[in-house]
């Protein structure tokens, strides 16, 4: 048996071995998901502390996803080279120091510069976990996985936000940093037990005792074992690898359909989790129904995630995809006129959280399967990377807005049309995905 291995895993039933893999990195996403909002938890008490004016509270709320860019497209990438296992070690001692060492700053740079460390372990993880996920699931579940995967931010961040409540009423707001730090460093131990290498990663990079590493996995995976590895794909003479494998002429319009795809649904959603709550209030809302409003989005992001995962095990995940964009948009057009009834702003908001999470989830499971195994992280690195510069662009585009005169919930419509571009950039994305790789044809 050579070749069959991988194919075997693509085309069988899920092993308790492969789902175990799966809960680990929705276990990672949990982390994530915490780390990435413990200072929107923590911010109005930080800024009572030290005094601090607007700028440097929104200088600390972006810290964290200047480095969550950073690590998606300058850490990430190396997972292609040393492993997705390693790299996670790596990421999540780095953002563990950097949370603990945030409980003991004195001062708001110092604190900034700690939020970017930990910003640059989280885009590493967020990244490799995603495609371990992906990597890990058969053909039929993958979607699913890697949607269900993803509902791991929302479950921390809904988990994190209830504890931070708890720490910050009792020990103060670097109680809440002290926590998340020590819950990082826990989950190492975690991954150096149960969470795998990628099969993927062996059979393209094949490191030291990579035959030996296949076969142990084989064996978990309720496979017979191999007698040699299969024989590696022949490589041009000068061609590209890495990033530059990313924009060779084969891959380059699929990479830039994928890095524009990241931006537009991430600058959409992020202006919807950022701005909702204030605009409903700015609407005539009650400061309590803007916050249940925000609330809302995440509850309804949890089932969004995993009810486009398993749409996708039925149907292609493009189509899929492509219809949650719009769908999207226009939710997000009729809660242009939702002020007047609360229920129906609510209402609204449940299912814009549902399918603009959706949109996220979909685009995570479907970023890694337009790539080869050799560059995989480093594409859905640069994925992600792209995106958060989208989601930092977001809040200070829909700002600027305001301050040209526009009225709130009018902002929604303008928001509405980067969904129907993005569905527009999925159908275009199409052919080129199957050129580069027919066997996915069908997503």
């Amino acid at each position: 048996m050579t070749l069959d291995l991988k194919s075997r895993v693509d085309s069988g039933p899920m092993s308790a071995f492969q789902c175990l893999a799966i809960g680990i990195c929705i276990v990672l996403n949990m982390i994530d998901g915490f780390d990435v909002l413990v200072m929107a938890f923590t911010a109005a008490s930080v800024s009572a502390e030290w005094a601090l004016n607007g700028a440097q509270v929104g200088l600390l709320l972006s810290a964290g996803l200047f480095g969550m860019a950073a690590g998606s497209l300058f850490i990430a990438p190396w997972a292609d080279r040393f492993g997705r296992r390693p790299l996670i070690l790596f990421c999540l001692a780095l953002s563990g120091l950097g949370m603990l060492l945030s409980a003991l700053s004195q001062t708001p740079l110092q604190l900034a510069l700690l939020r970017g460390l930990t910003g640059l372990g989280i885009g590493g993880i967020l990244a490799s976990s995603n495609v371990i996920a992906s990597e890990y699931s058969s053909k039929r579940w993958r979607g699913l996985a890697v949607s269900l995967q993803s509902t791991g931010y929302a479950l921390g961040a809904t988990l994190g936000g209830l504890l931070a409540v708890w720490l910050l009423g009792h020990w103060g707001w670097r109680s809440v940093f002290l926590f998340d730090g020590a819950v990082t460093w826990l989950v190492i131990p975690l991954v150096l037990l149960w969470l795998p290498e990628s099969l993927d990663f062996l059979l393209a990079r094949r490191p030291g005792n990579a035959l030996a590493r296949v076969n142990r996995l084989a064996g978990r995976l309720e496979q017979p074992e191999l007698e040699q590895l299969p024989p590696e794909q022949p490589r041009q003479p000068g061609a590209p690898s890495g990033f530059g494998q990313l924009l060779a002429p084969a891959m380059r319009r699929t990479t830039l359909l994928i890095w524009l795809l990241f931006f537009l649904v991430m600058f959409g959603f992020y202006f919807v989790m950022s701005w909702t709550p204030k605009l409903l209030v700015a609407a005539g809302l009650s400061a309590q129904q803007g916050i249940t409003g925000g609330v809302l989005l995440s509850v309804g992001g949890i089932f969004g995630a995993a009810l486009i995962g398993g749409l996708a095990s039925r149907w292609p995940l493009g189509r899929v995809l492509a219809l949650f964009m719009l769908i999207t948009a226009g939710l997000l057009v009729l809660f242009v006129g939702s002020a007047s009834s609360i229920a129906a702003a609510l209402g609204l908001g449940l299912l814009i959280g549902l399918f603009s999470n959706g949109c996220v989830a979909g685009l995570y499971a479907l970023s890694p399967v337009v790539y080869d195994a050799s560059v995989r992280a480093t594409g859905v690195g640069w994925g992600i990377g792209i995106g958060r510069i989208g989601a930092i662009l977001s809040p200070t585009v829909a700002g600027f807005l305001l301050d040209g005169g526009w009225q709130p919930l009018h902002l929604y419509g303008v928001f509405a049309s980067v969904f129907v571009i993005a569905a527009g950039c999925l159908l275009l994305l199409k052919p080129a995905r199957a050129r580069a790789q027919p066997a996915m044809a069908g997503v």
